[in-house]
């Protein structure tokens, strides 16, 4: 039987007056890589921000490994393993490879853990070792997202939430990207992506999530919900020709 390690239920969210999410609901799974997809402005974003902490709910419940966590400071949830990738990246570009990484880590290991888990990430991200002592801002775009991903993985979440990690990124550093996810998750990793590239996310998730304007519009299998995409952008288009002709 599957452990239920994240239980999102009915959470609304909303910007001043505007709902963001309306009565959004959501589980993962331990080991499992769930996507939640949607247009720019379905709430994806939202999701994730509020599940870390960043943003409140006004009302609903975030269940994390038998804790409540809505409410909670992002700092408190990421020390009980949540650990959010941003959008945009967001790494600290002034700083060095090596001090972002030290960031990711701050409050859950000692030196030593990190020391280990930086050999780690060398593994995984061998440029980040060429450039450990180079300022962030200074790395290619595919390099500042390893860095993000990173600076997420080394303070060993039980759940990596990854918001657009292909956004902006050549083809080739696309598929190294997805590449990655996939390798993260045959080590058990959990993670919770959102991806603009849906066709990819559906291509190599176990379960998938539609928001549809702050509403959850479908939850189950990514490969019936990459049909019903698939033909209702079909009947859409068919639609559209019908109204010209």
């Amino acid at each position: 039987m599957s452990q239920r390690i994240l239980t999102v239920d009915n959470i609304s969210v909303a910007y001043d007056a505007v709902k963001a999410l309306n009565d959004f609901s959501l589980e993962v799974n331990k080991g499992e890589l769930v996507t939640l997809c949607g247009v720019n402005g379905a709430g994806k974003s939202t999701a994730l921000k509020t599940i870390a902490g960043v943003l409140k709910p006004t009302s609903g419940t975030i269940d994390f490994e038998g804790q409540i966590i809505s409410g909670k400071s992002p700092e408190a949830i990421h020390k009980m393993g949540i650990s959010l990738v941003p959008e945009g990246r967001e790494i600290f570009p002034s700083l060095t490879v090596a001090e972002n990484l030290r960031l990711g880590a701050f409050g859950r290991f000692k030196q030593s853990d990190f020391n280990a888990d930086l050999e780690d990430m060398f593994t995984l991200f061998p440029i980040l070792k060429e450039r450990y002592r180079q300022a962030g801002g200074l790395l290619s775009g595919g390099e500042q997202q390893m860095l993000a991903i990173a600076r997420g993985l080394i303070s060993r979440p039980d759940l990596l939430m990854l918001d657009e990690p292909s956004l902006g990124l050549s083809p080739n550093m696309v598929d190294s990207i997805f590449n990655l996810i996939q390798s993260l998750k045959a080590r058990g990793i959990t993670i919770l992506l959102v991806e603009q590239n849906v066709e990819r996310a559906l291509q190599i998730a176990d379960r998938a999530y539609l928001l549809s304007t702050g509403h959850l519009v479908f939850a189950g299998d990514p490969k019936e919900l990459e049909r019903e995409m698939v033909t209702s952008v079909y009947l859409g288009q068919q639609q559209k020709e019908g109204a010209r002709s």
